[in-house]
């Protein structure tokens, strides 16, 4: 997998719950999207394969995973938050299985 230094630096400055899924929630985009490339922009970590999708913060209560060019992303449960015509993001504060399988979904649809 191909970690850039600026966002390990970036996660290890979270608390200890929130490293174990800023890690979990980076190892799912590198295995769901072919040719990840990770950048620190903005002060947080964006993730492209040529062209932005998505976006990682944490903060005191919960960790956003944002999405870029929301068009291709399909929410039936609402998880989704946001009301701009570009991004869309979910909080999390834990992961579980739905969740990730729902969040690699979302990865695929927003890098076809």
């Amino acid at each position: 997998m191909n970690y850039n230094n600026q966002i390990s630096e970036y996660i290890a400055k979270a608390s200890e719950q929130q490293i174990a899924i800023l890690d979990e929630l980076r190892e799912l985009v590198h295995t769901s999207v072919q040719n990840v490339n990770e950048e620190l922009k903005w002060k947080m970590p964006v993730f492209n394969n040529g062209k932005d999708f998505a976006y990682l913060r944490f903060a005191k209560k919960h960790i956003t995973l944002g999405f870029y060019n929301i068009e291709k992303l399909k929410d039936p449960n609402n998880l989704l938050e946001g009301k701009g015509n570009t991004l869309k993001h979910i909080k999390i504060n834990s992961l579980d299985a739905n969740l990730k399988k729902q969040i690699a979904k979302w990865l695929e649809e927003i890098t076809e």
